[in-house]
């Protein structure tokens, strides 16, 4: 089963944030095996904002047990969870991803449905997409939204990955390819 985890982080969380970088990575090297994406949410000056991790576990409980027994979240940097069932559409990693770990500007868009299902099938411009499927419920069977890691020329170019109207809301977070640097 795939899950999407988006931790948010807590304002005024940025020095616990860069105490415990260590930790957290060690932590999320214990799941390097089941990671299918993985980086941090910026703000528009860089400033990490939050965590997003996208990974094969084998329950909704194994999900819940990797967003809540995270460093950074038991330390108190994160405000809050966002843990979804996935379907990975690519099915890829993003370190498959053509386009490689840099250039261009990277996004996260979340688009949390209303109604029936949207935007199941993948977008012509694949090779653009890093990540992307519809976000669902513990068990599988309801469509609850869409989320996509993409490279993007902006925001609004992010954002148009979805169709507009089948959302209750979409945010598009300025993201970057994650882990320990090389």
């Amino acid at each position: 089963m795939e899950f999407l985890c988006l931790h948010r982080d807590r304002p005024g969380s940025l020095a616990l944030r860069e105490e415990l970088t260590e930790r957290h990575w060690s932590y999320m090297d214990g799941y390097a095996q089941e990671m299918i994406a993985r980086g941090p949410t910026l703000s528009d000056d860089g400033t990490p904002t939050g965590s997003v991790h996208i990974l094969d576990l084998p329950s909704p409980a194994a999900a819940r047990a990797f967003a809540f027994d995270e460093p950074n979240y038991q330390a108190g940097v994160y405000r809050d969870v966002l843990l979804r069932r996935w379907r990975n559409a690519l099915g890829r990693t993003m370190w498959e991803f053509p386009g490689g770990r840099t250039g261009g500007d990277r996004y996260l868009v979340i688009g949390l449905g209303t109604g029936p299902a949207a935007d199941l099938t993948v977008p012509p411009d694949r090779d653009q997409l890093i990540a992307y499927g519809p976000l669902l419920s513990d068990d599988g069977t309801r469509w609850l939204g869409t989320a996509a890691l993409l490279r993007a020329a902006d925001p609004k170019a992010a954002r148009a990955v979805l169709t507009e109207d089948r959302y209750a809301d979409i945010e598009v977070h300025n993201w970057q390819f994650g882990g320990r640097p090389s």
